[in-house]
């Protein structure tokens, strides 16, 4: 594919808000996983990855419709890092009409739809007449809501393919703007905390009652987190400074196995790394690094550690950051895209939070500290229920 530039980006999490908060995280190795006191959850011996403040950040009366968590988790998003201005800046190059909106989560706002079933109606058990599903629950709200926020008249759409959806919304933009139809894409994820992801995972007993500890030979199960992660999309300009990060390759398959658990031998995960890695027209010896999809549980580790092995070996260094951001499912791919950007821009490796025994059946080359290497070019895995897979492909510039 034809190289874009990831022109601005922002993320917030658990590590805190905007790009400063996080890289500050990273360097130190500190994770922001803590003991689940979400809502009205008392129950769940497990630790979470909450945002904070994003109940103190309410929409701005314009925009009261869209009032629910996911969309105030995306409104404290992009008020980070400068990014509202970078994209008015895009939209005085390009027109509001040339600029797409790409946005990937999983439950959207259902939080809204949960409180709501609680105030219904005792007697024909009607939902209150303030809930509004198409702008808060429904999946497409949140690119209606950014859509709004900035005015914006080109194509809008959301990707819902659970932890893979925020990083196929990058293959999603580069395809638009390869056809023309757009000259900039506002790609990312938000996915927020809720009572149906929460109890949902249990349910799968697949809830580490502690931090989640990525690849460790005692690994024992997720930690769920939340993040809103934007990035903005454009043609490379002619000149460009040497740290800029560019996206270089897409890859995504499905390979359908089950419905929540991996290929065991990863297949689908091998196909999209193999197809990120012919996009980017790149062979396997030249991806320096891989944030890898790294759930924690048993066998998504288990499977992704022999697809890595089987195309990478152990020769490149990779691990995964959700031991300290947990894992936000609908918005890991774009969080992990902006890890993967900032260990482009700044040099260095990010080590593993928490994984304090490498699974030793696990033969790749994984980080549990941070490591003083500049990448050139770096490989993010997200991959989800269902056997749908995407891998990207980043690259420094010079």
């Amino acid at each position: 594919m034809t190289p874009l530039h990831l022109s601005h980006y922002t993320a917030s999490s658990c590590l805190g808000h905007g790009l400063d908060a996080t890289l500050a995280a990273l360097r130190q190795h500190r994770g922001g996983l803590a003991p689940c006191r979400f809502e009205t959850v008392r129950d769940l011996a497990t630790c979470i990855g909450e945002v904070a403040q994003v109940d103190d950040c309410p929409l701005p009366a314009a925009f009261a419709e869209y009032e629910c968590r996911n969309n105030r988790l995306a409104w404290l998003g992009l008020q980070q890092d400068g990014f509202n201005a970078a994209v008015e800046a895009a939209i005085a190059r390009h027109g509001r009409r040339r600029v797409g909106v790409f946005l990937g989560t999983s439950t959207a706002g259902i939080l809204q739809a949960e409180q709501a079933y609680r105030r219904r109606d005792p007697a024909s058990g009607a939902l209150p007449d303030d809930f509004i599903y198409r702008t808060t629950h429904n999946t497409y709200s949140v690119a209606d809501f950014v859509r709004h926020c900035f005015r914006l008249e080109g194509p809008a759409m959301v990707v819902s393919t659970a932890c893979s959806s925020s990083a196929k919304v990058f293959a999603s933009a580069a395809r638009m703007l390869a056809s023309g139809l757009i000259d900039a894409a506002l790609v990312g994820g938000v996915d927020s905390l809720c009572l149906t992801t929460l109890y949902g995972f249990n349910s799968l007993e697949l809830l580490a009652p502690e931090p989640c500890r990525p690849f460790d030979a005692g690994r024992n199960g997720i930690s769920i987190g939340e993040a809103a992660a934007f990035i903005l999309l454009e043609r490379p300009a002619h000149s460009l400074d040497a740290g800029a990060v560019l996206l270089l390759g897409t890859g995504e398959s499905s390979d359908a196995h089950h419905m929540s658990s991996p290929h065991p031998e990863g297949l689908g995960a091998r196909m999209a790394m193999a197809a990120a890695l012919q996009s980017a027209s790149l062979p396997a010896t030249g991806i320096d690094y891989i944030n890898l999809h790294g759930t924690a549980t048993p066998s998504n580790d288990a499977a992704e550690g022999k697809a890595v092995a089987a195309l990478f070996g152990d020769r490149v260094p990779c691990n995964s950051t959700k031991g300290a951001t947990g894992h936000t499912l609908g918005a890991a791919g774009g969080l992990e895209a902006v890890i993967s950007a900032l260990a482009l821009q700044h040099g260095f490796l990010p080590g593993g939070v928490n994984t304090r025994q490498v699974d030793p059946g696990i033969p790749i080359q994984y980080l549990t500290d941070n490591r003083d290497l500049a990448p050139a070019r770096v490989l993010s895995n997200s991959f989800g229920f269902g056997g749908t897979n995407c891998s990207l492909v980043l690259g420094r510039a010079g």
